[in-house]
């Protein structure tokens, strides 16, 4: 490499992997607003339509925690560009006009792009100097949130103006690009040694997963109450249970599950599943909302275009956010700040709760949200990588994001189930009291993580590691290289 052109590189990694991670998520929400046209312009029901958006998380959930591990070795480098092309193919065959099913397929390639933020974590964690990478971690972390609400409002735009193949040829153009300043940007991984991938493992996940996020995205159209349904979620659970045993007994596993034994990791991970759940209970009550006819008695009637733009200030907040984490973080403790952001959280459901009669009151709402599941979001990923061998950060933070994705799809499915309870017979819509009880459920979900982010890292608080070192501390001094003080120095990170 050129010796004036390391720099240069060095400088233009952290924007590169953020530009790569947001793409993905944006990406990764295309199907979400454009499934009611999906389904007129295709021909098929809202239920298959709806596959636009299931395949791409079934297919991320899979993938990731494989890409994961694949990234802990020497090989993260071609994994990230072989699958940022991988989405690239797979947003050019969903823009053609070449039917459902070839749409589908499109939309399942594009899902393996959703295992590319953890790669991007750790290759912020190995590459960047100390005292930019984990303000660069924090901010990769939020990029699945942000993307998302930049998404939906893109998305509805350009369906609205150019038809719905436009979208996914944005989406094409977008990852093009990404893949091209991945290539001329991502540095090789440290020298490691190449671990086996654990196939088994991979396949039971895989199976496991996706059987459980079929079960929560279909279980409204299938009926909650059908025998398939139910004989599906347990053959999931029997899946995983399997998979949790071998983990734990194979050499080399694809989760080093001995992690969670750490109550930092535990922590990041548990708050992480359900902090999902509520953040899309939330943005799925809004965007259902904001486009209920004013008929109803409640909603705006907006299109697609303000449901998505209703969402704008939650992703704008919420990478904001990620600059605030860092002195609160110096100031108090990391777990501190994860507390903070499940209270701030907990106050937009409670202000959608009781205010929601006003356009402008839903978007406090979701700048409220955003400031506090950014936060959220920003420090986990610090927590594991504080508290993991950097040979397993890869791993560990793809293990994180699966369970974010099956707590996005519980929200989802969740405001379904709710709303759907609170549906009189023969009517299309659910009454004002379905809202108000998915809020309600959101409040008393928040309550808890909150009160969970405070007792695991008290507990483990009074645990020392085998060297005698506060596990709490040890978080706390590496959040503090973030932002060091004038006449500090920096610590320096081991790969």
């Amino acid at each position: 490499m050129d010796a004036a052109a390391a720099p240069r590189r060095e400088r233009a990694l952290v924007p590169v992997l953020v530009f790569l991670g947001t793409v993905v998520a944006v990406i990764s929400s295309l199907g979400a607003p454009l499934v009611p046209t999906i389904a007129t312009v295709d021909h098929v029901s809202l239920a298959e339509a709806q596959w636009s958006l299931t395949i791409t998380m079934l297919v991320g959930a899979v993938a990731t925690p494989v890409m994961g591990r694949l990234g802990d070795g020497p090989r993260r480098r071609p994994v990230i560009l072989g699958a940022t092309a991988v989405v690239v193919v797979g947003s050019v065959l969903a823009a053609l006009p070449l039917g459902f099913a070839f749409l589908v397929a499109g939309r399942a390639l594009q899902g393996v792009g959703l295992g590319l933020t953890p790669l991007a974590i750790a290759a912020a964690r190995d590459s960047v100097p100390a005292e930019r990478s984990r303000s660069a971690v924090a901010l990769l972390s939020i990029t699945t949130v942000a993307g998302v609400g930049l998404g939906y409002p893109l998305t509805g735009l350009i369906a609205q103006s150019f038809g719905i193949h436009a979208g996914f040829w944005f989406g094409a153009l977008i990852s093009a690009i990404a893949l091209v300043c991945a290539a001329l940007v991502v540095p090789p991984a440290a020298r490691r040694e190449a671990a086996p991938l654990d196939g088994l493992g991979a396949v039971l996940i895989g199976l496991a997963v996706a059987g459980l996020l079929l079960v929560l995205t279909e279980g409204e159209s299938w009926g909650w109450t059908a025998p398939g349904l139910w004989a599906l979620a347990a053959g999931s659970l029997a899946l995983l249970a399997w998979w949790i045993r071998h983990e734990l007994r194979t050499p080399h596993p694809l989760v080093d599950l001995r992690t969670l034994r750490n109550r930092t990791v535990l922590t990041a991970d548990v708050t992480g599943l359900v902090a999902g759940v509520v953040m899309y209970l939330l943005m799925s009550l809004v965007t259902r909302f904001v486009q209920t006819p004013t008929a109803a008695g409640y909603g705006f009637g907006a299109s697609v275009v303000v449901a998505g733009l209703a969402l704008l200030p939650f992703s704008v907040v919420s990478v904001l956010s990620s600059k605030a984490v860092v002195p609160l973080a110096r100031r108090t403790s990391t777990t501190t700040v994860l507390t903070v952001g499940c209270l701030v959280s907990l106050a937009a459901m409670v202000v959608f709760l009781f205010a929601r009669d006003h356009l402008w009151q839903v978007l406090v709402v979701m700048a409220i949200a955003g400031l506090g599941v950014g936060s959220t979001f920003a420090v986990m990923p610090g927590l594991i990588v504080s508290s993991v061998p950097a040979a397993e950060v890869g791993s560990a933070v793809s293990f994180n994001q699966v369970l974010r994705y099956v707590g996005y799809s519980t929200g989802s499915a969740l405001c379904g189930a709710v709303l759907q309870a609170h549906t009189a017979a023969g009517q299309r819509l659910p009454s004002a009291d379905g809202y108000r009880a998915a809020a309600l459920l959101g409040c008393a979900v928040w309550v808890v993580i909150a009160v969970v982010t405070i007792v695991l890292p008290r507990r483990a608080g009074a645990a020392t590691t085998a060297s005698g070192v506060d596990e709490e501390l040890m978080v706390e001094e590496s959040i503090a290289d973030i932002a060091p003080g004038p006449d500090e120095v920096p610590a320096k990170v081991t790969p």
